[in-house]
């Protein structure tokens, strides 16, 4: 007996399990620890100054971004899953491209184009039109990032209304109920789940964001710690006000895995896309039709336009040996962190598959629980992580000759890289995890039968299955890494200037032509992503509830 528990005690792919739910775990306890530190004066400053001000900005986006994100994905799903109107089949997949957009892109596009002195605005005047409200508000902010974050919705949705089928409807028509009711009282309520699991997403994406606040000067709680940490240089201010984000994810998180747990509802009938659509009447198939078009220009068509011709204008100046520097750092970030985070998010699936314990499933769920989090957040945990640990090995190699007098970690990329691992973890082993639901238990216990075992079962038999979602989470994880810019500008070493913090620099100073290059190679390097979400999403008959568990 004493033999098979050594070995599981000793199983390697468990031990990394548990180190990297540790390296998780680390970040929000060092927050929590230091949060408990007297902040000072600063503390006090902020919270009578700007405390209600954060509060009520804080809710207000929230609330707007939800709601906004719950109209345009909700009802364009329905229209491109179940109706049949002129261009469905390009909305389908266009709709997604706003995915590409990172929000703080948009929205300095957005204030470029419909500021007072911006091109719109200033033709509206010229041709004696009345002028669209101010872009500088509160309303500009909701309206900016609910364009950017609605594809969430917008997916999760329209896979729930595509496994529905014809029958739902068909079975509200009987009872007496036209198309808007059969909506309203079946197809709605059936589709609840996943609704509230893509607004719960949006929700996180929103609470996390600070790009998009910063270029609107919109202050937040994410915002409030960047000015606590680099303004006022104290990290137990930062430490306080990271709190209620880290209560409002973990809440928001429960919430979504709640509804998760409820996705088990059976489709009725044939999907959608086989069993023909809804046709409506002459006005309101072209009045879809206008929708879906005005929604995809302004989420994407006309700022990307925007985006081309500022960086046709400044390329000549902007595009120099100090850009080349800016694109091969932000290359080397992703394709760094991508490696790192699929190879952790591998061994940690395969460890969940070789052990079925419930404490390895939470124990690769609490590796996940990073992505919740603000980028802000988690750099302030991951500073104050790193700060103890440097200060650790300081005292263990004191004895040894050679060892500098300054950190050994920190400002190096090593932070960096860590802060991303924690940030996008769940992003990597979400597509792994799902490729890892394909390999049934029959083949794993065949292959044994045959001989192969340990790390040639990996390498010969899961491997070569796992490759489309191991490329899959690769791309994401890049792109997520190229589009992140809290994290990067608060771990960043000195000189490892990205396209991110590029764009931040230059919007900062209301630079929005010159930081059109960096944001345009930002936006066409994320549509391979958007890409394969559009194949997953048509040719992967939406099994997402089937391959979660």
């Amino acid at each position: 007996m004493a033999g098979p528990r050594s070995r599981r005690v000793s199983d390697p792919w468990l031990i990394i399990t548990a180190a990297s739910a540790g390296i998780v775990s680390a970040p929000l306890l060092a927050v929590v620890l230091t949060a408990l530190e007297p902040a000072g004066d600063v503390i006090g400053h902020i919270a009578s100054t700007l405390l209600l001000r954060l509060l009520g900005n804080t809710a207000a986006l929230i609330l707007g971004v939800g709601t906004g994100t719950l109209v345009l994905g909700v009802s364009l799903a329905w229209l491109t899953a179940v109706c049949d109107f002129p261009g469905r089949k390009l909305f389908t997949w266009a709709l997604l491209l706003p995915m590409a957009m990172p929000t703080y892109v948009l929205a300095f596009t957005f204030i470029g184009l419909f500021d007072y002195a911006g091109p719109v605005q200033t033709y509206l005047r010229g041709a004696s039109l009345p002028g669209l409200p101010d872009i500088r508000s509160p309303g500009g902010v909701v309206t900016v990032m609910s364009l950017a974050l609605y594809p969430y919705v917008y997916l999760l949705a329209r896979n729930a209304f595509r496994t529905q089928g014809r029958g739902a409807l068909e079975a509200a028509r009987s009872l007496g109920q036209g198309h808007l009711g059969g909506f309203l009282r079946v197809a709605l309520p059936m589709a609840r789940p996943w609704i509230v699991s893509g607004v719960m997403l949006v929700l996180m994406e929103t609470m996390a964001d600070f790009g998009a606040v910063s270029i609107f000067n919109f202050d937040t709680f994410t915002t409030s710690i960047y000015k606590a940490w680099f303004g006022f240089f104290s990290l137990p201010a930062a430490a306080k006000l990271s709190l209620p984000l880290i209560l409002l994810a973990f809440m928001a998180v429960t919430v979504e895995r709640r509804m998760r747990a409820r996705t088990a509802f059976t489709g009725m009938g044939r999907s959608g896309d086989r069993a023909g659509h809804l046709r409506l009447g002459p006005p309101w198939r072209y009045l879809a039709t206008v929708y879906a078009a005005l929604v995809l220009a302004l989420a994407f068509l006309l700022p990307a336009g925007q985006l081309l011709l500022w960086a046709g204008g400044s390329f000549a100046d902007e595009f120099d040996a100090r850009y080349a520097g800016l694109l091969k750092n932000t290359l080397m970030l992703g394709g760094i962190s991508a490696a790192v985070i699929c190879l952790l998010s591998l061994v940690i699936s395969y460890a969940a598959r070789r052990n079925t314990k419930p404490a390895v499933g939470h124990l690769a769920r609490l590796s996940t629980l990073g992505y919740a989090l603000p980028g802000t957040v988690l750099a302030v945990g991951v500073f104050m992580t790193v700060a103890g640990l440097d200060a650790v090995l300081h005292r263990t190699w004191s004895s040894f000759a050679g060892v500098p007098d300054g950190p050994l970690l920190q400002g190096t990329m090593v932070v960096m890289i860590l802060a991303y691992m924690v940030r996008f973890m769940a992003v990597g082993h979400s597509s792994i995890d799902s490729s890892m639901h394909r390999i049934t238990r029959s083949i794993h216990e065949s292959a044994r039968v045959m001989g192969v075992q340990g790390m040639g079962l990996l390498r010969r038999v899961y491997l070569p299955i796992l490759r489309g979602g191991v490329l899959t989470a690769a791309v994401l994880v890049f792109v997520d890494v190229m589009k992140e810019m809290p994290i990067t500008l608060m771990t960043r070493s000195f000189g490892m200037g990205t396209l991110a913090t590029k764009i931040f620099e230059l919007t900062s100073e209301g630079e929005w032509e010159r930081a059109a290059l960096p944001a345009i190679t930002l936006v066409l390097t994320g549509l391979l992503p958007v890409y394969l979400l559009t194949k997953l999403s048509e040719d992967g008959r939406p099994s997402e509830k089937n391959r979660r568990r």
